[in-house]
């Protein structure tokens, strides 16, 4: 199930300025595990959700809705700098860093508020598909426009 406690911030902490898109998130006891740290998957799941408020930002849900068509996550990874550990805030900011023909790379940063660093760094590959059979597809035109338009450059 998707957190819908998520905040898509106007200001963002400056490590992020690079980043269209950045969500606030509050790091919960439960994000901890027996090393009194946050567990290594919270971070994935947090990029999940700047990923899921990125595309919600360029329209994705639209098409995935009338036309089933959209992206899958097909890669991902994570550099972890520092530990997190609560009580803490979180700003993760997600941003498209390369379109080819049917595949898209994002990039995000997660920014611990109270160490007031970078904490983790993460890559995921997606790719545009028709959900039915799972067909890879070129990117719609208007999808590369979005994203260009969201990030302030041409794509």
């Amino acid at each position: 199930m998707q957190r819908e406690d998520h905040i898509i911030v106007k200001r963002s902490h400056a490590a992020l300025h690079e980043y269209p898109v950045v969500i606030s998130l509050t790091v919960e006891w439960g994000d901890q595990d027996s090393f009194a740290h946050v567990n290594n998957t919270v971070y994935l799941k947090w990029c999940e959700t700047a990923r899921v408020a990125y595309l919600g930002k360029i329209g994705m849900w639209q098409l995935i809705r009338s036309e089933g068509k959209g992206p899958i996550l097909a890669s991902l990874g994570c550099n972890y700098r520092r530990p997190v550990t609560f009580p803490d805030t979180v700003q993760i900011g997600a941003r498209v860093a390369k379109v080819g023909k049917s595949s898209f790379r994002m990039e995000h940063a997660v920014v611990s508020m109270a160490q007031d660093i970078v904490v983790a760094e993460a890559d995921s590959t997606l790719v545009f598909v028709q959900y039915e059979g799972v067909k890879s597809l070129p990117l719609p035109p208007g999808m590369r426009e979005a994203m260009a338009k969201i990030e302030g450059r041409s794509l």
